[in-house]
């Protein structure tokens, strides 16, 4: 299963059809696929092969995309970075993915500069950079591509275990897990979520998120495998992705919960400019139920929920299912298996809360150069996330928490999670975390980072009361509320819980 053979498929059977559109840039899969192979072939001019890595240091937009189908059909392997990244966490990056090139955007030369005595590794003449020009000590990826055949590159030879790409995990700063995806497992991406998301030649896939994350992979590989128009938005905003969605009948979009509520909380939402919706998947995070609920009323029968983690076990939950399991992140996709296991590796009964363990076709081969980590963390064949979870008596599959955010106060496990449900429900709060700060009593106590809604006020003791009224037992009570104008994110959209903490313990 060679994924590089999509795209020229495509290409010749139906190559009038819109492929891509992305800012200017609107490519049939003929038009698409020639600039594909431009990049291909000058990558390999550049004296890169396949197995050998290329870091992606890249905002969303065309060069992005082709990257990631150039990198499919020549075996060289994709490295995304997130552009959020810190000089040391970048380096950090590409020094363990073992980078023989690296293509940036140009707002990132001086960073680079920086960089270049730490990645002396890296050929002078592998540094590229956006646009027409060249910087001093960087080769302009226009100009490289401009001289460049748009003949198809030579065959590669790939297999399915060949790697497509090593998509970094959080925290690259101290102990780095680049996850290896195979072509074998691209192309299980390709099968599963083109079923699972009802996808079709006619579908319309609209991405406003960053695609340097895993996430994005649900949707861009279906949608090539299928054959429908891709459209790439460079940046999230909530009015360009609903009118976006009215204009060009978009069929298919994932977002992380704070873009679903931020779609929600905008003036122009209108469910009715949003009737060409077949799927609106939430990911990345748990969507909280008061949430979803406003959404499942308001566009009913398309709501989707994954469940997932990037070294490759997931669960759905089918639009069917949604409206009878709200609270749920649904079950294993075909060929998938999960377990919910207790401390001591047995299994548990429903309605037990355990780790959630999985297994199937689509995971990771291994953390890059790190076969400790891979050894810990997938035992027997089973991936073990982790995250904490039960079972209800249909096997459908409820996210409790994250074991690494539980909160242990006076030696009784407290999730954030339950508390989180509650906050949402206060008619001023649009967005709340909960986490846990130290404490000489208890040992930790919970505490709330709150949002407000657009044209709301909202008073950090009266949220911490209203919240505390509600909450289901005694030691789910915050000890104290804080409210921000909005949530630190990293490029996925996902609240950076760790830097919240360090804030609101620093007062």
């Amino acid at each position: 299963m060679n994924i590089g053979t999509l795209l020229p498929r495509h290409a010749r059977y139906r190559p009038d059809h819109p492929a891509v559109a992305v800012g200017p840039h609107r490519l049939s899969f003929r038009q698409f696929n020639a600039r594909v192979n431009r990049i291909a072939n000058a990558l390999l001019g550049l004296g890169l092969g396949k197995g050998e890595a290329l870091a992606l240091v890249l905002n969303n937009g065309i060069e992005l995309l082709e990257l990631y189908w150039a990198g499919a059909k020549t075996g060289i392997v994709v490295v995304p970075a997130s552009p959020l990244l810190q000089d040391s966490g970048l380096a950090t990056l590409i020094e363990n993915s073992g980078a023989k090139a690296v293509i940036a955007d140009r707002s990132f030369v001086a960073t680079l500069d920086r960089l270049k005595p730490r990645l002396a590794a890296i050929a002078p003449g592998r540094w590229v950079v956006t646009g027409a020009e060249a910087a001093p000590g960087f080769l302009a990826y226009d100009a490289l591509t401009g001289a460049s055949s748009d003949g198809e590159p030579p065959d590669a030879g790939l297999s399915d275990s060949d790697p497509y790409n090593i998509i970094y995990s959080s925290g690259t700063t101290g102990d780095p897990k680049g996850i290896v995806h195979t072509h074998y497992v691209r192309a299980m991406y390709c099968l599963i979520f083109a079923s699972a998301w009802r996808m079709t030649p006619e579908s319309v896939v609209l991405h406003a998120g960053s695609i340097v994350f895993n996430g994005a992979f649900l949707d861009l590989m279906p949608a090539m495998f299928v054959g429908g128009l891709y459209i790439l938005h460079t940046t999230f905003d909530p009015l360009a992705v609903i009118e976006a969605i009215e204009a060009e009948k978009a069929t298919h979009i994932i977002m992380v919960p704070s873009q679903i509520v931020a779609l929600l909380d905008h003036p122009a939402f209108d469910p009715k400019r949003l009737a060409s919706l077949e799927m609106i998947l939430t990911l990345g995070a748990p969507l909280h139920l008061e949430h979803k609920k406003r959404l499942m009323a308001a566009l009913p029968n398309r709501f989707y929920e994954l469940y997932g983690l990037t070294e490759g076990f997931l669960t759905v939950l089918d639009r069917a299912d949604a409206p009878r399991k709200p609270g749920s992140v649904g079950v294993p996709p075909p060929f998938f298996e999960m377990r919910i296991l207790d401390e001591n590796g047995r299994q548990v009964p429903a309605g037990t809360v355990g780790e959630i363990c999985g297994r199937g076709p689509a995971l990771m081969a291994g953390y890059h150069n790190r076969p400790d980590l891979t050894a810990k963390a997938i035992v027997e064949g089973w991936l073990h996330s982790g995250d904490l979870g039960h079972v209800d008596e249909d096997g459908f599959l409820f996210l409790v928490d994250r074991k690494k955010d539980m909160i242990i106060s006076g030696g009784v496990n407290v999730y954030p999670k339950d508390i989180e449900e509650v906050a949402v429900t206060h008619p001023a709060v649009a967005e709340a975390a909960v986490f846990g700060l130290a404490d000489a009593k208890w040992g930790e106590v919970p505490v709330a980072a709150l949002v407000a809604k657009p044209g709301f006020a909202l008073d950090p003791l009266e949220a911490k009361d209203w919240i505390n009224a509600r909450v289901g037992a005694k030691f789910q009570r915050l000890q104290a509320v804080k409210v921000y104008p909005s949530f630190p994110r990293n490029v996925a959209g996902k609240t950076l819980k760790r830097e919240l903490r360090e804030a609101f313990g620093k007062g």
